[in-house]
């Protein structure tokens, strides 16, 4: 119970990682906000069977309306705000082609949810934790940043900037107590997802641990991070990818 008495919010946590991370992180003792736009209930209960605290919240992280909102029902319900992971970002979805072959209304839509989303997200959260002079701030990159990764740009170009963004945040809230970091992901299998048979191949031979990586691959790290055990750490992207990139 490491997060004992911090309240999380977790954005597109009603699925897929962000699903696990919202399980996790209030088996933790964190009591958790699901900011999504699909419905979260079926987590939060879930983490309700499992005697935890959670709420499920309808956010369009792309409209500053819905995060401000986020914010405001978060404390309303639970009292404070100690940990955002922002985690919300278009990807499934994305079918790969050569940049040239993207169009503007791609590149804005992709961008309004991967790079305005957590900044308006950290934004809104950003008062309460001052008020607190304390928290957490955890940006889902990729390791595809530090790869350059080809034939889907858009999506590089975002997680390039959330490695950016943590840096930068980090040295304007540092003297309220707040910590922004990063957390860069390899290649994920989860229920629901299908991946390329190559992509795996790729992934596996690029690896030391030549095995598939999962969700609770990256768990671990959100927890410390999440944590006091991560007070004096901040501006980090952290890769968890199995051994691929060294960073």
């Amino acid at each position: 119970m490491r997060l004992e008495g911090r309240v999380a919010i977790v954005t597109g946590g009603s699925r897929n990682i962000g699903a696990v991370y919202s399980k996790r992180l209030a088996a933790e003792g964190a009591r958790v906000a699901i900011a999504d736009v699909l419905d979260g209930s079926e987590v939060v209960k879930e983490i309700e069977t499992a005697k935890g605290q959670a709420i499920a919240l309808k956010v369009d992280v792309s409209k500053e309306e819905d995060t401000i909102r986020m914010a405001e029902e978060t404390v309303k319900r639970f009292g404070r705000i100690d940990i955002l992971v922002n985690n919300a970002a278009i990807f499934l979805s994305i079918k790969r082609r050569p940049f040239y072959d993207l169009s503007a209304e791609e590149w804005d839509q992709l961008s309004s949810v991967n790079i305005k989303g957590p900044f308006l997200c950290a934004k809104s959260v950003f008062p309460q934790m001052k008020k607190q002079n304390s928290g957490k701030i955890i940006n889902i990159s990729s390791t595809t940043a530090l790869a350059g990764t080809p034939l889907f740009l858009h999506y590089v170009t975002s997680k390039a900037a959330l490695i950016g963004m943590t840096r930068a945040m980090a040295r304007e809230v540092g003297k309220f107590g707040i910590c922004v970091n990063a957390i860069a992901p390899g290649l994920v299998e989860h229920e629901g997802q299908t991946v390329p048979k190559e992509f795996t191949e790729f992934q596996l031979k690029a690896r030391s641990f030549k095995r598939l990586q999962t969700p609770d691959d990256l768990v671990g790290t959100l927890v410390y991070l999440s944590s006091s055990d991560s007070d004096f750490v901040t501006g980090q992207t952290l890769v968890v990818d199995g051994g691929s990139i060294f960073y």
